[in-house]
């Protein structure tokens, strides 16, 4: 029997855990399955990490729940480990980020890091990234400004009324883009005017993806 996406998400939190080393600094991720691996930090033996560096106000709130305690990234410099969960993940490791609104700060904290695990679960892998709307953290002075130039290339601009990233930024959910050359892409986007990042995660792209405890390594490309 398959297992359900809780248990999936767990198995891979659990493999995930296994990669973590005693008196490390981590980087840590955004959401459902990276707050698994939290709740499986509190209370073990095993291991004690140093501290971690967070992504977003909701995980340094699980955190220091946790007695972790929540390091700046500007006090640790490289990190050797970032573990954080996709919206999507394709064969080369290259993600769309963001649901949560936090793909600012995560693409932060995994451009610093050696080694970045991506931890999902069965639905997050795709053959190619596109069908999960593609979100942009925009100045909010600049969004329709940047809905303009998305249009031109070729999306669907819709504004996440609602929702103040924690770097006090708007959220633009890109529908339709076609993300046949998501590098390109990615570079593009980073290049129009009020854009503070896009949830492309193919320039810096998983090291490791994690689905379902099942460890696989991004093919080249």
């Amino acid at each position: 029997m398959s297992m359900d996406i809780n248990a999936q998400k767990r198995a891979s939190a659990e493999r995930a855990f296994a990669e973590i080393e005693d008196g490390s600094i981590l980087g840590m991720g955004t959401g459902s399955t990276v707050d698994m691996l939290i709740e499986k930090l509190v209370g073990q033996s095993r291991i004690r990490i140093e501290g971690a560096v967070s992504s977003s106000e909701r995980s340094t709130q699980r955190l220091r729940e946790a007695g972790i305690e929540v390091l700046d990234l500007n006090s640790v410099g490289e990190l050797d480990l970032y573990i954080d969960g996709a919206d999507e993940c394709d064969p080369m490791g290259r993600l769309i980020k963001g649901g949560g609104a936090a793909l600012t700060r995560e693409k932060i904290v995994a451009s610093a890091s050696r080694r970045f695990l991506c931890i999902i679960d069965d639905s997050k892998e795709v053959s190619q990234l596109g069908a999960f709307p593609l979100p942009i953290e925009v100045i909010p002075m600049a969004r329709s400004l940047v809905g303009r130039a998305i249009v031109k290339l070729g999306g669907h601009p819709a504004w996440r009324q609602g929702v103040i990233s924690d770097n006090g930024n708007w959220i633009i959910d890109v529908h339709g883009l076609d993300l046949a050359d998501p590098d390109r892409i990615e570079s593009a986007i980073n290049q129009i005017p009020g854009v503070v990042a896009n949830g492309l995660f193919t320039q810096r792209r998983a090291d490791v993806v994690i689905t379902s405890g099942r460890w696989r390594e991004p093919s080249a490309g």
